[in-house]
């Protein structure tokens, strides 16, 4: 371990117990009793109050006040803590080794009530994460955070979506967004002239320019995904009505699709309608639409319904037996 690390181990240890000889504390940190002399030495030159005794029962020990400093956590906040860790490593944390190095250290230095506690309150506490891993996609999340915090200019080679061609663009980023399973990256395009959000398991190839940016004063990347998830993301087409009828529960499930939520204008017991753009009606939405089978029925736009078809035709040809 580091000085700061093994430093800190010791203030663990008095805190967690009474009082301790240099002994002890060297034997429960494995390291020779002059190295321990050195760090308390270090530690009360820092302004920590550590009381040394002598005689028979003597040892070091901490001024009581000081054991109640924000330095420690309590039992509650060592919970919530590494409960968070678990949230943030199933998201998808790039920094989920450094995280997990700290819960490590966190849960080493608390005592064997509070770490048997801490077990018992992980116990059935579970995440999921529904989001399929993607190669390489930790590595450009650690990049763009580093970019975000250097306002550094980065190149990017993009794939808005299925089937599409993918296209080489230059982004200014401003912030990382972790929504729905998926990470977002909001920043400026260079091609395209104005800001966007881009999901960073679309991105093919990512590389560091040596343009700086400024990023705008007080600006919210949360508050722009949410205000723009109901517009088109490409700025390239208008956005075409899709109306959809079915039953009560059907209409729910359908609505409660991302595809469909984030799009959805008008909603009624048996119908839904949204605004989309046109090109996903050759990828996305029919094969969504699809595993509702008969139960729902596309009212417009015709060329959604002529898609339909044509996709339950290959179906059908590809699984024809020869």
């Amino acid at each position: 371990m580091s000085k700061a690390d093994n430093m800190l181990a010791i203030l663990w240890l008095l805190k967690a117990n009474k009082r301790m000889t240099a002994k002890q504390l060297a034997d429960s940190l494995e390291m020779h009793i002059r190295t321990v002399y050195r760090y308390i030495d270090a530690l009360c030159a820092s302004g920590v109050p550590i009381v040394a005794d002598s005689g028979h029962n003597g040892g070091y020990s901490l001024l009581e006040h000081f054991k109640e400093s924000p330095l420690f956590f309590d039992l509650e906040e060592q919970k919530a803590l590494i409960q968070a860790a678990h949230f943030a490593e199933e998201a998808g944390y790039p920094y989920g080794d450094v995280l997990q190095q700290a819960v490590t250290k966190l849960k080493r230095y608390t005592n064997e009530e509070q770490r048997s506690e801490i077990e018992r309150h992980m116990v059935g506490f579970e995440v999921v994460n529904p989001s399929m891993p993607q190669a390489n996609v930790e590595g450009y999340l650690k990049q763009l955070e580093q970019s975000v915090a250097d306002c550094r200019t980065q190149r990017m080679v993009y794939q808005k979506g299925f089937g599409l061609e993918a296209e080489e663009r230059d982004i200014d980023p401003f912030g990382l967004v972790h929504w729905r399973g998926k990470w977002y990256i909001i920043a400026h395009c260079h091609l395209r002239q104005t800001t966007r959000s881009f999901r960073v398991d679309r991105i093919i190839t990512l590389s560091e320019t040596d343009a700086k940016f400024e990023r705008p004063a007080d600006f919210s990347a949360r508050t722009f995904l949410l205000q723009n998830l109901k517009r088109p993301n490409s700025g390239d087409e208008t956005l075409t009505k899709v109306v959809i009828h079915g039953g009560l529960q059907v209409i729910n499930a359908l609505c409660d699709m991302w595809l469909f939520s984030d799009t959805l204008t008008e909603r009624t017991t048996d119908s839904a309608s949204f605004m989309m753009e046109a090109h996903l009606f050759e990828a996305y939405v029919p094969y969504h639409l699809l595993s509702f089978g008969t139960r729902i029925t596309v009212s417009e736009p015709a060329r959604l319904r002529e898609r339909l078809v044509e996709i339950a035709v290959q179906l059908q040809q590809h699984h024809m037996p020869h």
